[in-house]
């Protein structure tokens, strides 16, 4: 069976013809990110995206956003004064020591395994 081929557009006779003007253009995304929302929810967005001056989009994904770095952040990084961090490092740099729990976490086979 032959490979499909694949079909480019004809090229256009006059560069940047498929361009929109420069003064039509948007922002392009990659994808539509769509929620439901109650009424009462999109009014409150909508009121806050108003007095920060943006649209609800712009309000939303920033939030969003926000939300995603804090949540990341969370949970890969942490701060600590150096006293603590030096005993922290101890103690991961420390071998266990051998006791029954150990021992038996160590025979059991892995789930994913």
């Amino acid at each position: 069976m032959p490979a499909p081929q694949l079909r480019s557009k004809p090229a256009s006779r006059k560069p940047g013809a498929n361009k929109p003007a420069p003064s039509v253009r948007r922002r392009t995304t990659e994808g539509a990110i769509n929620i439901r929302v109650r009424p009462d929810e999109r009014a409150l967005i909508d009121q806050a995206a108003a007095l920060a001056g943006k649209s609800r989009s712009e309000f939303m994904l920033e939030a969003a956003r926000e939300a995603a770095t804090t949540t990341i952040l969370d949970r890969t990084l942490f701060r600590m004064d150096p006293n603590a961090f030096s005993k922290f490092a101890a103690l991961l740099d420390a071998p266990p020591q051998p006791n029954a729990r150990l021992r038996k976490l160590m025979k059991t086979k892995a789930p994913w395994a």
